[in-house]
């Protein structure tokens, strides 16, 4: 099957901060087992496929990190966007580059910082994902059965419609929705045909080309501007001249919401977006009284917290539902209802003019 594959891996792994900063972030760090999860995305991709057709899609800051934790990946294959601008520009990045050396391939894309424990069932599911995709055009997604009311993540909801592919049930998508309130989540988790979105694409790179030029007609003309300038000046020279005019815009609202052929695969695959320190209460065993426990901890009368150690004894009693994380300069005590806001710190750090604990 002529498949090539794209890590989406710019990210900073904001949310994940103080364990994640700007010149390690998450996705190069060991979250769960003993590889990062950068690591473990190219290691079940190359289940599908070559490493030759393997593509990350990264900032510049982070070009050695990936060479050094992933040596046997084509130094060419290392996409460089100059700067962030969301999901739609880094999958329109991919696409012309990937066209230039498969042109009729299907591309699956993936973030760089998911766990998925069912690696096996997630190969079958994108095989199948890919046979979907290269009929009538279609765009075809993965989408998590919930098991939680979680209102971090974004949903899709299906139609009625549906069809057997080797076996897995793929539905129509009826619309993308945004993340929920708790209320809101509840009644989709009750409604049996809402998908947390994994934001996981398959899709022939012909019909995501012809989608981004009727679509996004803007971002089609400045990815054409580039694609033309390829042969003729340095790649990556144009490419940083061109790329920040680009619409800081995602996938999904650009494409995927204004598109009638989407298509979702159903997964229960052990799949975590690790998109907050919440996230380790569903990828770690916890202790008898529903702790996450990593580190030099001494813990009396602690219950259903996160609690992670750099190296010193991190001493705790009396407390219930909080995230205790120690580093080497940083330490963040947070509630776990305010996981999601972490972000708010270092907005702060930057207005004090403390980057330097970024």
């Amino acid at each position: 099957m002529n498949i090539t594959c794209v890590i989406m891996a710019g990210g900073k792994g904001e949310r994940f901060w103080p364990k994640s900063r700007t010149n390690l972030p998450k996705q190069f760090l060991n979250i769960s087992g003993n590889k990062s999860m950068i690591q473990q995305s190219i290691s079940r991709l190359e289940k599908l496929t070559d490493i030759s057709r393997i593509f990350i899609v990264t900032n510049e800051l982070y070009a050695e990190l990936l060479k050094a934790q992933i040596p046997h990946l084509p130094p060419e294959n290392i996409i460089i966007e100059p700067v962030g601008r969301n999901t739609a520009p880094c999958i329109g990045l991919a696409s012309i580059v990937i066209e230039e050396r498969y042109p009729d391939s299907t591309m699956v894309v993936i973030p760089s910082d998911h766990i998925i424990e069912n690696e096996e069932g997630f190969v079958t599911i994108l095989k199948t994902a890919a046979e979907v995709a290269q009929q009538n055009n279609n765009l075809v997604t993965l989408g998590v059965e919930p098991t939680y009311p979680e209102t971090g993540y974004g949903y899709i909801e299906s139609t009625n419609q549906y069809t057997e592919v080797n076996g897995l049930p793929v539905h129509k998508v009826n619309k993308f929705v945004e993340k929920p309130d708790a209320e809101t989540a509840q009644s989709y988790v009750n409604a049996g045909n809402f998908y947390w979105n994994s934001g996981i694409f398959v899709w022939k790179i012909k019909t995501i080309r012809n989608y981004i030029q009727e679509l996004m007609p803007d971002m089609h003309d400045i990815l054409e501007t580039m694609k033309a300038a390829f042969e003729l000046i340095d790649r990556e020279e144009i490419i940083k001249s061109e790329f920040v005019k680009m619409p800081d815009q995602s996938i999904d609202y650009g494409i995927m919401e204004k598109v009638n052929n989407i298509y979702v695969i159903p997964c229960v695959l052990g799949w975590n977006d690790v998109g907050s320190w919440t996230a380790l209460e569903r990828i770690n065993d916890l202790d008898e009284n529903g702790n996450v426990i990593k580190g030099n901890i001494l813990n009396l009368d602690t219950k259903r917290c996160i609690i992670e150690s750099n190296g010193k004894l991190v001493a705790t009693l009396g407390i219930e539902d909080l995230i205790i994380v120690d580093t080497e300069d940083v330490t963040l005590i947070c509630t776990k209802e305010k996981a999601q806001e972490v972000k708010l710190l270092l907005k702060e750090l930057r207005m004090q003019k403390l980057e330097h604990y970024l």
